[in-house]
């Protein structure tokens, strides 16, 4: 079951309409919620970050923050979702091709479910890399529907015979093609700033504030390529990975070549915050 056009409906009978601004433009956003458990993770975080992407581009959205997680939660229970993700798209609307906004267009959310289990062997046992230089638009902190680039060094991993890309801006490391990024050095933790050149993740958030309530000194400064293959540890964070531990970049180890300890401390405790429902989640802020 899907949700188009303010119905839940079978896939088959949904029929996009090619003056979708979201078809010809990219001209939407999205967001892609986790389930554990049958329950949307860090719902109202991810609807806070889809409120300032629609605000950013001027996309009024068609409903509140509420009645969309109403929406998605009426989704899980139509799919019977016990662990997957929801994917949330809302364009702009239909219009004849023009770049100008439409003044009549009304928005068009679209909403699904995907059975979709824990990686657990990569988050066990880590993923390698390579470097590439970063080729997006400098608004990486809105989430929008415009991911060619990302789509592109994704293909480059693969390629590469690696699982994800660690992209740079001449030599400063941002994130990778679909999750941000840490490294561990003497114990402290760093991770580039969350300004408009990465995309402030969700899980990102959740790693920090576990990190400063643990005590791990925190760092959110940039680093050089140079700096990461020098690091003892590093480790993705994203809604689908969760904590993995990158175990080579460009085919030279990361610290010792194994999960560190550190990456293994903050993967325990994220675990936590949504495997034990009667354990409050640790509290802090970043």
């Amino acid at each position: 079951m899907y949700f188009y056009k303010n119905e839940f409906v079978h896939k088959q009978d949904i029929q996009i309409s090619p003056d979708d601004r979201g078809y010809y433009f990219g001209d939407g956003i999205y967001e892609v919620f986790r389930v554990y458990n049958g329950q949307i993770y860090e719902g109202a975080a991810h609807m806070q970050r889809l409120e300032r992407t629609a605000s950013e581009v001027r996309l009024s959205l068609p409903h509140t923050s509420d009645e969309i997680l109403t929406i998605l939660n009426k989704l899980i229970g139509h799919n019977n979702l016990i662990e997957g993700t929801v994917y949330l798209q809302i364009t702009r609307g239909e219009a004849p091709r023009a770049h100008p906004f439409p003044t009549q267009a009304v928005p068009i959310v679209l909403a699904y479910c995907s059975e979709v289990k824990r990686p657990l062997a990569t988050i066990q046992n880590g993923i390698n890399a390579v470097t590439q230089p970063d080729i997006r638009w400098l608004r990486c902190d809105l989430k929008t529907l415009n991911l060619l680039p990302n789509v592109l060094a994704k293909q480059a991993a693969l390629d590469h015979g690696v699982q994800e890309v660690v992209l740079h801006r001449e030599g400063t490391v941002t994130e990778c093609s679909a999750s941000n990024l840490m490294m561990v050095k003497d114990q402290v933790l760093y991770t580039h700033p969350a300004n408009h050149l990465i995309l402030h993740g969700i899980t990102r958030a959740v790693v920090l504030r576990i990190a400063h309530a643990l005590q791990i000194p925190v760092k959110e400064e940039s680093f050089t390529t140079e700096q990461l293959l020098q690091a003892d540890e590093a480790f993705i964070t994203g809604t689908t990975v969760e904590i993995t531990p990158i175990l080579q970049i460009d085919g030279q180890s990361i610290g010792s070549g194994v999960p560190g300890p550190t990456t293994q401390k903050l993967q325990a405790e994220f675990e936590r915050t949504f495997l034990n429902q009667n354990t409050p989640p640790i509290q802090g802020q970043p």
